[in-house]
């Protein structure tokens, strides 16, 4: 045999020698350690459906020419009627007039405010301290945290290292300083208006026709799915629907969002639906492209058709700007949410106990249901009432008429064991 063979051989039998060990050991163990412990925790247990369908929107497309596109307003920002939502650049000098407009409109509000203080007069000896300080207190802002007064500050340090350059460099009166800083105020001014006529030629802004949420992604449903068209829908046009991929207004810059109630669209099994009933409430749930729970207004339940399918249809004016990108959507209806303490089904156990009337004195033996507790070294019984039966767990409550001391509480050790167990029994550790 060669060499290379027999170490093998000898590798594999060491091998299973340390599994075969390892296995009398854990049955050894458990045959003389028969406990074992599971922690209980805080747990809720949803009576929910899961549902997939479609929200909707009173929706209007915008529509832009061709070039470079800047939207203005943040994604679900509430815009005013004649705001201008978008700025269409016909080529990539006119992004960059843009950007050197904004840094000149910025320089502008900087001079202004330094002409403001260099007005109000000052000493001129005392600028460097100032300056100092400013920093000194911008510093302290930004190490603590608090950033309420941050532009404040920040203006502030600005319009004085103005102030100060030119006092430094015009001289020490507070005319000279002023008569500077008004001269490159007029100069600024004079940059703003040439760039802005210069882009009145390329640029062309794109503006809110009515208020609404502005929302910078269309996909092609907004003239698809519409408010007006969920009053006859069927599930077997949503059906049809889903199976679509619409293509969107390649002009379009975005899209207005001009109601503020939105709905959810949605087929259910005829059972499902008998649970929505017109004009109750349910909660939605969603969790995908958007983490977040909603009541919704039951507004429509269709008639089951061929397939058992119903159109159902919900409503609500919550978190519109949160939801202004989601379209296609799996969430889940929930009718109702039970909380307890979860524990193992297994550790659910009935024992007779002696109960002693108040009145008459008279014992009496009744069976109660609760788990046992490592209290120490101790198993003690703990009296629940199930609120939920799972097959590998179960939702508790601590039992009506239980002292605080006990209750089950989330936390505590549940012993599970493969023998019988008595309240106040000694657990010792193998």
């Amino acid at each position: 045999m060669k060499q290379g063979k027999l170490i093998n051989r000898i590798m594999m039998l060491v091998l299973l020698a340390a599994v075969v060990v390892y296995l009398a050991a854990s049955a050894w163990r458990s045959f003389r350690d028969p406990y074992a412990f599971v922690m209980s925790y805080a747990y809720t247990v949803d009576d929910s459906l899961e549902a997939t369908g479609f929200l909707v929107r009173e929706e209007t497309v915008l529509s832009g020419g061709g070039g470079t596109v800047e939207l203005l307003p943040e994604e679900g920002e509430k815009v005013a009627r004649g705001e201008t939502v978008a700025l269409l650049y016909q080529s990539g000098e006119g992004l960059e007039r843009r950007q050197e407009l904004e840094s000149l409109t910025l320089e502008r509000e900087q001079l202004e405010y330094a002409l403001e203080r260099a007005q109000t007069g000052g000493d001129a000896s005392q600028l460097s301290q100032q300056v100092l300080d400013a920093i000194a207190d911008l510093h302290a802002s930004v190490a603590a945290g608090d950033l309420t007064r941050l532009e404040e500050e920040a203006q502030k340090l600005k319009s004085l290292v103005y102030k100060r350059e030119y006092t430094f460099s015009e001289g020490e009166g507070e005319g000279d300083a002023s008569a500077a800083i008004q001269a490159s105020l007029d100069e600024v001014e004079a940059q703003i208006s040439a760039l802005t006529a210069q882009a009145a030629q390329d640029t062309t802004a794109v503006t809110a026709g009515q208020s609404g949420v502005f929302s910078g992604q269309t996909d092609g449903f907004e003239s698809q799915l519409t408010p007006d068209k969920l009053e006859t829908i069927t599930a077997a046009e949503l059906t049809q629907l889903a199976r679509q991929q619409p293509a969107a207004d390649s002009g379009a810059v975005g899209k207005l969002i001009t109601d503020a109630t939105w709905y959810f669209v949605f087929a259910a099994g005829s059972e499902e639906a008998q649970r929505l009933h017109q004009g109750s409430s349910v909660t939605v749930r969603f969790s995908r492209d958007w983490s977040g729970e909603v009541d919704m207004t039951v507004e429509r339940v269709g008639e089951p058709e061929e397939d058992g399918q119903c159109a159902v249809v919900l409503s609500t004016d919550r978190y519109l700007s949160e939801t202004t990108l989601l379209r296609r959507q799996t969430v889940e209806l929930v009718f109702d949410s039970r909380e307890g303490i979860r524990v193992p089904t297994e550790s659910i156990r009935v024992v007779e106990q002696t109960v002693t009337d108040p009145e008459t004195e008279e014992e009496s033996q009744v069976l109660t249901t609760g788990v046992f507790v490592l209290v120490g070294q101790q198993a003690e019984f703990k009296p629940v009432t199930v609120v939920e039966q799972m097959e590998e767990f179960a939702l508790v409550v601590p039992a009506d008429g239980v002292s605080d001391s006990e209750a089950l509480r989330a936390g505590d050790q549940i012993i599970l064991s493969s023998v019988e167990l008595t309240d106040g029994a000694v657990i010792l550790d193998s």
